[in-house]
């Protein structure tokens, strides 16, 4: 599943106001409410899945991306929102490198296929140095599902 499937302006935050992983994850969960993809009364169930996920296993990846998940219950469907960071957010990343574009995930039960094939789109998007420059600069959310088009249209991942 490519991210263009899955992510809209409303669900993208450029300059997230967190300062560590656990107030970044915090941020989109409540941006994915705020966007109506989640209920208000599912936040602590669902920040508490990420979170468990996090702590088993950081999930930053390499070259300034992290990729917090987790699969709840009360989605139906693979959920995403995707925020920026200036600075970075330290993430605990393979490669120590603090992330600036991090996408949250939620996952439903048993759709392991999607999950797994939507990470992998990821980490792909995520090895295409001129890709990842282009999200890192994204001015607002129109700029970084512009370049997300532009990458599928190429053939990117």
């Amino acid at each position: 599943m490519r991210l263009t499937e899955i992510l809209r302006e409303d669900i993208v935050k450029i300059n997230l106001d967190a300062t560590n992983k656990w107030e970044a994850i915090q941020e989109l969960v409540d941006l994915l409410i705020s966007a109506h993809e989640i209920r208000l009364t599912d936040r602590n169930e669902i920040i508490e899945a990420v979170f468990a996920r996090e702590r088993s296993l950081s999930t930053g990846l390499e070259h300034g991306i992290a990729v917090p998940h987790a699969v709840a219950n009360c989605v139906e469907d693979v959920i995403c929102a995707l925020g920026t960071s200036k600075e970075g957010i330290p993430f605990e990343s393979r490669d120590g490198k603090s992330a600036k574009l991090i996408i949250l995930l939620l996952i439903p039960q048993g759709a392991f296929q999607r999950h797994v094939r939507t990470l992998a789109g990821i980490a792909r998007l995520g090895s295409n140095p001129e890709l990842r420059e282009q999200l890192f600069k994204a001015m607002t959310p129109d700029d970084v599902i512009d370049v997300l088009v532009k990458s599928d249209s190429l053939g990117v991942d």
